[in-house]
């Protein structure tokens, strides 16, 4: 909503006139401006190239997701324990300031035992090549993928690359609250 200090204008004739009156005779609708406003969803651009035209295109399943899946463009069968590189025919223009980390599908986890091995896989704003992805099969049985078939997601997200990093070498780091207690330290 506008405020009192923001309702006039002076037009070039010294005439006051409410605000609405003169944005109403430019065509604009104050009203529906913001409602406009209120609901705009600011978007961030991912560019992707597709290898091939058999490639599905990536695509948010929900509104709400974090990530978008990845689709393998090649068959291969997981032994027990197994691990391979798998394809996605995918290439992106990553922003500066973000990266795409890939994760496992959890349905595909519980399922059948697959995930992503090097979870999350980090993929950097500098690199444009194909993206790939390690998939594990962490079950005793063999496991198939099949071309087309969903192998993992992806997350665009927002980090500090190093060239916002000044690494500084000190003699000691500064002692903190929680010091050097990990690994099962709050309990589990």
């Amino acid at each position: 909503m506008m405020t009192d200090e923001f309702d006039y204008l002076l037009k070039d004739d010294g005439e006051l006139t409410k605000m609405k009156e003169l944005l109403s005779d430019m065509g604009i609708d104050l009203d529906g401006l913001d409602e406009e406003f209120d609901n705009y969803t600011p978007k961030r651009e991912l560019r992707y190239e597709k290898l091939t035209d058999e490639v599905s295109d990536p695509e948010y399943n929900y509104p709400s997701d974090s990530g978008f899946d990845l689709y393998s463009t090649e068959d291969f069968e997981l032994k027990p324990f197994d691990r391979v590189l798998v394809p996605t025919g995918l290439r992106f223009d990553i922003p500066d300031g973000t990266e795409i980390q890939v994760r496992p599908k959890s349905g595909l986890a519980l399922k059948q035992g697959l995930t992503v091995l090097n979870t999350p896989g980090t993929v950097d704003s500098g690199y444009n090549g194909e993206i790939k992805v390690i998939i594990f099969n962490s079950s005793n049985l063999p496991v198939s993928i099949i071309k087309g078939m969903k192998i993992a997601q992806a997350v665009l997200c927002p980090v500090i690359n190093g060239k916002w990093v000044d690494l500084v070498k000190v003699d000691s780091v500064e002692d903190k609250e929680r010091g050097d207690n990990g690994f099962g330290s709050t309990g589990i």
